[in-house]
This record gives structure tokens, C-alpha cells and sequence, in this order.
């Protein structure tokens, strides 16, 4: 990314840190303030993902890919967990979707589209990009077969807890988060273990800008300080979303998720445009894996702890939405190559379902 890019950046991460801060101490007005820490969080999840590549450098393209899927996340995470302590659930499973969504068809998409631009058929490890394709099969089943429960028995949003059918739809949705968590565990220790592609890994001259201390201090401090962004996010959600006459779905599906997002998005298309497509596709499909796979099973206990429990009853477009992005982009990824056509098919497929969450009530 140009220099300046990032100087914006971190200008937003302070700046609006304490505007947000003296917004919120002031009462104003909740659009306004809603707006503002849309804004910063947009300029700490890009701080966030630059210390995270720094960090990365040493450890190597699959390691990197891995923490800056990670730490990408936590944005979204941070966020939804706060939704789940409102108890706005149909928000954090539009958020989920979004999110999957998002990295799949739009952060992949724009990196293979300016990827594609700029180094004409670019080539990936199909191997490793396979196995998290998979792995976002399983997810996708893990969201079918809940909602395809609760369908058949009558228990989906409109039950309560301590009904008998939605207790049956929890348990449900706890043995499969269960199972989720472990696959993801899994993987990841294979991933970590076996041979590494000879076309991953950094250029031989390329150091980081930043020390190891001062990168790990400017995550924590990007972390806390979107903690509390996130945190004044959901609480003007509510009054910004009348005000706008926007959908709070729409926020919650498209909106949120680009926000949280951004750090996969620079990281992701930057390092396909330096022709780094295995570890781009670390960071675009893995951060979808990891959302599927760790993020929403977690959640879901999450919520458990918090008294507001998570299902993984998600709504039948929502299912289809994730189906879909999954289905193409494992396709796309089968012969371990890309062009830039094919990173505009699938940005015009997420496109397509942007288009349809806006005019869904």
C-alpha cells in the first residue's frame, strides 16, 4: 500500500479514537457518532493487519497468513460479541454471514482481480487452498443441517429459551460447533506441518519496517482501542439505522463485515498485486475458514456464558449466500491458478447479494 495510505490510517486510528471517546462522553448525536467509529475501526483494522504483516515477516507466509487471518477477525469477533450481549442474535448470524461472504467473493475477488491486472495468471499451492476449501463445505453443512432441524421441528428464532424445541435446536448447535472447533483445530496443525510451497514466502530483500516489540505493542494497543470502538458501534447501531433508513440486516450483513474486513482486504490484495498469492489466499480464504470454523463456534458459547445463546439457525438466504460464495470460489481454486476475469466474477457475485440483503425487510 502507498505510504500515504497508511499514514491516513493511522491518522484515523488516533484521531478518531478520541473523537469517538469525546463523542460518546459528550452524548452526541448517535449518527454522528455511529459514523465516526465506523471510521476508526476502519483505520484500526488496517493498523491491526500492518502489525500483524510485520510481525508475520519472520515467521513465514503460512504463519503470517494464519495470524493475520487471526487478528483480521477480531474486529468482527469483538463486535458480534457485543451484538450478543444486546441480544441482537439475528444480527451476529447476518454478521457471521457477511463475513464468510465477504472474504470469499469480495476481499478474494478484488485480490485476484488486481492480482490478475498486474501479473497476468498468477499461481497458488492448490493443496493447501483445497483443504480450507473443504473445510468450508463442512462449515456450510454445519449451517444447513441446524436450519434444516429447526425447520422440520418447528424450533427456529420464533421459539424461546426453555422451549423444548429450541433446546433440542441448542444442543444441536452445540455438538456441531464442538466438532467444528476440533476440525479447525486440526487443520491447522496439518497446515502448519506439512511441506511448504515452493512459490510462498517473502522476497529475499524484504525486512520489516517495524521491530518485533513495536508491532506486538501497536497490536494490543489497536486491539484495545477497537474493543472500545466496537463497543460504541453496537450502542448507536439502533438510533444510526433509523436515522439512515437503512435495514439494521443490511448493516448487520454487508456493512459491518466490510468494516471489520478491511484489514483482509489491504493485506490480502497488496500481497496479490506483489504476485504472494499463497499467502493472499491465506489471508482471504483462511479468514473466511477461521470465521466459519473458530469464530462462530466460539461465539456460540459465548453466548451460552452470557445468557443470550447462539444458534446456527441462520435464515434460508443467509444459507444460500455462504453456499454459494463457497461453492464458487472452490471452484476457482481447484487448478491452483487465477486471472483477473475470474476475480470479477466473483466480486459480481457478491454484487448480486449485496443487492438482494438491501431489498430483503
Amino acid at each position: 500500500m502507498p505510504p500515504m495510505f497508511g499514514k491516513v490510517a493511522y491518522g484515523l486510528s488516533i484521531g478518531g479514537t478520541v473523537l469517538t471517546l469525546a463523542l460518546r462522553l459528550l452524548g452526541a448525536d448517535d449518527t454522528l457518532t455511529f459514523a465516526v467509529a465506523a471510521l476508526t475501526i476502519l483505520g484500526l483494522a488496517y493498523t491491526l493487519g500492518h502489525a500483524t504483516e510485520q510481525l508475520g515477516m519472520a515467521a513465514g507466509p503460512r504463519i503470517g497468513g494464519i495470524m493475520n487471518a487471526t487478528v483480521g477477525n477480531v474486529g468482527e469477533i469483538i463486535i458480534a460479541a457485543f451484538l450478543i450481549m444486546d441480544g441482537k442474535i439475528e444480527l451476529v448470524h447476518a454478521s457471521i454471514t457477511g463475513s464468510i461472504v465477504g472474504n470469499l467473493l469480495l476481499v478474494l475477488g478484488a485480490s485476484l482481480l488486481v492480482g490478475g491486472i498486474k501479473n497476468g495468471v498468477q499461481s497458488f499451492d492448490a493443496q493447501a487452498t483445497g483443504m480450507n476449501a473443504a473445510s468450508l463445505i463442512l462449515a456450510t453443512i454445519g449451517l444447513v443441517v441446524p436450519a434444516t432441524f429447526a425447520f422440520l421441528i418447528g424450533g427456529g428464532e420464533t421459539t424461546a429459551p426453555g422451549d423444548p424445541e429450541f433446546f433440542r435446536v441448542e444442543a444441536l448447535t452445540v455438538g456441531v460447533a464442538i466438532l467444528l472447533l476440533i476440525t479447525y483445530a486440526a487443520q491447522t496443525w496439518f497446515f502448519l506441518r506439512s511441506p511448504e510451497s515452493p512459490t510462498a514466502g517473502h522476497a529475499p530483500d524484504e525486512v520489516p519496517d517495524w521491530s518485533w516489540k513495536f508491532a506486538l505493542g501497536i497490536l494490543l494497543a489497536a486491539a484495545a482501542a477497537l474493543t472500545f470502538a466496537s463497543e460504541v458501534l453496537v450502542h448507536t447501531l439502533e438510533p444510526a439505522v433509523a436515522s439512515l433508513g437503512i435495514s439494521e440486516f443490511f448493516i448487520g450483513i454487508i456493512v459491518i463485515p466490510v468494516i471489520g474486513n478491511l484489514a483482509e482486504h489491504v493485506v490480502g490484495v497488496t500481497l496479490a498485486y506483489k504476485n504472494k498469492m499463497d499467502f493472499s489466499l491465506i489471508t482471504s480464504i483462511g479468514s473466511a475458514t477461521q470465521i466459519a470454523l473458530f469464530a462462530a463456534p466460539v461465539l456460540v458459547f459465548f453466548g451460552l456464558i452470557v445468557g443470550n445463546p447462539l444458534t446456527l439457525v441462520f435464515t434460508p438466504l443467509e444459507v444460500v449466500a455462504v453456499a454459494v460464495g463457497v461453492a464458487i470460489a472452490s471452484y476457482i481454486a481447484l487448478d491452483g491458478k487465477s486471472n483477473w476475469v475470474e476475480g470479477l466474477q466473483l466480486v459480481s457475485v457478491y454484487v448480486i447479494l449485496a443487492i438482494a440483503f438491501f431489498f430483503l425487510t
